[in-house]
């Protein structure tokens, strides 16, 4: 190998040096630049001595003459550049290995969190398979700055996994949400096609975003108050209403054994209808949080909270579409909705 760890090296087409950090496999490595870790291809980086010894030395200059204030024409104002937000993501970069017929296979994923805005956040990460959750880890990442998480084995791929996370932001700022969550599911197929894309591409990495920009606060909608609506229900103030509101669940369990104590002495009807209000309050929640997506716990029984529950998601817009498929941990009693802001 033509590079080893601690190395110095120059990126070719940003003539920025470095150190080699790690060796991911015989055609890529993860160096660092001013303090910023990434992965490169061996044919973009190269030793720095070559420039060390090609610039070209300092030659005296000879001394301008003088000017007076008179002759100096006056400035012209630059335009500010603004940094462009390009959004925070979950970054999969592959270590490749050679199997026993020589072809190239991966072997693991490095998993990194990339921030690339101009704001730092707070996030909360949870990994699993099969619903279950298997890794946990909380922290901070600054702004234009990747936070390492852990390594996933390829072959793990295949357990449906999940990656959850929730942001909020390191400094709280009054119109922006008080935190946002957002939630990955892989597909074995799915990441083998993102892998030959890659490859095609000649990238390093595979990248999903999180969020482009970090959600606003939500704003409740003013209602015109008419004497009757004033005489038949008691007021709140709207602020009021946003500071206690509860935080949103992005799974709701609808058996009635985890609503009430006393479901036993409750007729069909009335089961149905704590289920039905219960399904209501937490769908509402997620929309004003603003969440991805939602599952709602139905069970399977006779399928009549299931039904109703479906002909509700029919008549509203902002359900882009809701699935009721096998799960490893719900079977077929669970319905997953996602949503359309």
């Amino acid at each position: 190998m033509k590079y080893q760890p601690g190395d110095d090296i120059i990126i070719l087409h940003t003539n920025e040096e470095g150190k080699v950090a790690e060796i991911i496999n015989d055609k890529m490595l993860l160096v660092e630049v001013r303090g910023v870790r990434f992965p490169v291809y061996t044919d973009q980086v190269d030793f720095p001595y070559f420039k060390r010894f090609t610039n070209k030395k300092n030659v005296p200059v000879k001394k301008p003459a003088k000017t007076y204030i008179d002759d100096i024409p006056k400035e012209k104002k630059k335009a500010q550049q603004t940094i462009r937000e390009e959004g925070v993501w979950l970054s999969f970069i592959p270590k490749f290995t050679m199997d026993e017929f020589g072809d190239e296979m991966v072997e693991l994923f490095k998993l990194y969190l990339v921030n690339k805005n101009t704001i730092g956040y707070k996030f909360q990460y949870v990994q699993g398979f099969f619903g279950n959750e298997e890794f946990e880890l909380k922290g901070d990442i600054l702004m234009r700055n990747d936070f390492y998480l852990h390594d996933i084995p390829f072959s793990d791929f295949n357990d449906n996994p999940f990656f959850n996370f929730e942001f909020s932001l390191i400094t709280p700022e009054k119109n922006k949400a008080e935190y946002y969550e957002t939630s990955i599911k892989l597909k074995p197929k799915q990441l083998f096609q993102r892998i030959e894309e890659m490859k095609e591409k000649n990238e390093p990495s595979i990248n999903f975003t999180l969020f482009d920009t970090y959600p606003e606060k939500a704003i409740e909608e003013k209602v015109e108050l008419t004497p009757n609506i004033l005489r038949k229900n008691k007021v709140y103030q709207a602020d009021r209403i946003r500071e206690h509101l509860e935080p949103a669940r992005s799974v709701v369990d609808l058996h009635m054994e985890k609503l009430t104590d006393e479901w036993q002495r409750l007729s069909n009807f009335e089961i149905l209808t704590i289920q039905l209000r219960e399904f209501e309050k937490w769908y509402e929640l997620a929309l004003a949080h603003h969440l991805p997506s939602f599952t709602v716990i139905h069970g399977v029984g006779s399928g009549k909270l299931r039904d109703e529950i479906h002909d509700i998601l029919k008549t509203k817009r902002e359900v882009k579409t809701f699935i009721n498929q096998y799960h490893p941990r719900y079977g077929y009693g669970a319905t997953e909705i996602y949503f359309q802001y």
